[in-house]
């Protein structure tokens, strides 16, 4: 028997209770809430459908945060991530724009909204039957940052396929003081008779095993990170070789001396951000 297949009416309940205080939430009607008019299957709900908006967990968000708190909880988040799986035997490893920046300087593109990891398809389930809705404490090296985290898993992760395109995102990593997070998904051998070693993820991105793996082993903003062996052709052709070249992008520029992006205005940053979330 599966799990999900044994949680069935602990699953619906769950969602029922979910969608319960999703509604009872303030501010949810932006274009990425859910209508209570209408029947959807999609699992996670973000306040909005922008940039600015759809990157957050709605049960835990209160405001969009400003450049510089974004991109301190995100490196908390990944680097708590990170430990926690290591700590635990669950293998997982960076990817999409994450694993871009490592590939730059092992560290977050400070433009990213959230961050992106894989896992496989037996770790994914293996996160859904004893790890689903578990909190993880974390207190920074110097002590004075504390975050909990959740690991919420979506049940629709029997879906391997991409489906109505609401379930993707098989978990997620979620800072429950701002609602910023981690996606993660998982990838699997749906086609194993006619596409033997390819792992595919319900975002129809595709790997055979050899891409993959063995694992490369390096860090990432300080802690022990998994890398995928062939990561240049993973990067060449998800992004194209100019991602390799770029040395301006979105509002940042490549300082070479200095090993780092650096943006060109933080403050006009924050105000026009500011302004369009008013």
């Amino acid at each position: 028997m599966r799990w999900w297949d044994s949680k069935g009416p602990a699953v619906l309940a769950w969602l029922s209770v979910l969608v319960a205080g999703i509604a009872a939430l303030p501010g949810t009607g932006g274009p990425g809430a859910p209508d209570p008019n209408e029947h959807t299957t999609k699992y996670f709900f973000e306040p909005g459908g922008d940039d600015l908006t759809g990157h957050y967990d709605i049960r835990y968000f209160k405001n969009v945060v400003s450049y510089e708190e974004r991109g301190i909880t995100l490196y908390h988040m990944i680097r708590a991530y990170l430990d926690t799986f290591r700590e635990n035997g669950l293998e997982t490893w960076i990817a999409h724009g994450t694993l871009l920046g490592w590939w730059w300087n092992g560290k977050i593109l400070p433009w990213d909204w959230d961050l992106d990891t894989q896992v496989s398809g037996a770790t994914l389930d293996h996160l859904g039957k004893h790890y689903n809705m578990t909190t993880h404490d974390y207190v920074s090296e110097d002590e004075t940052v504390k975050r909990t985290y959740l690991l919420d898993v979506n049940p629709f992760i029997w879906q391997r396929v991409r489906g109505d395109g609401n379930n993707i995102i098989d978990a997620r990593w979620i800072d429950t003081s701002n609602g910023l997070f981690i996606d993660i998904t998982g990838v699997s051998e749906i086609e194993p008779d006619i596409n033997p070693g390819i792992l595919v993820c319900k975002n129809r991105h595709r790997y055979h095993t050899t891409t993959l793996y063995p694992m490369r082993e390096s860090i990432f903003e300080g802690v022990v990170a998994k890398i995928p062996y062939s990561y240049h052709n993973i990067l060449k052709e998800e992004y194209s070789a100019k991602a390799f070249i770029l040395t301006d992008y979105e509002g940042h520029r490549w300082n070479r001396d200095a090993n780092e992006w650096q943006q060109l205005d933080v403050e006009v940053f924050n105000s026009t951000h500011a302004q369009k979330a008013g």
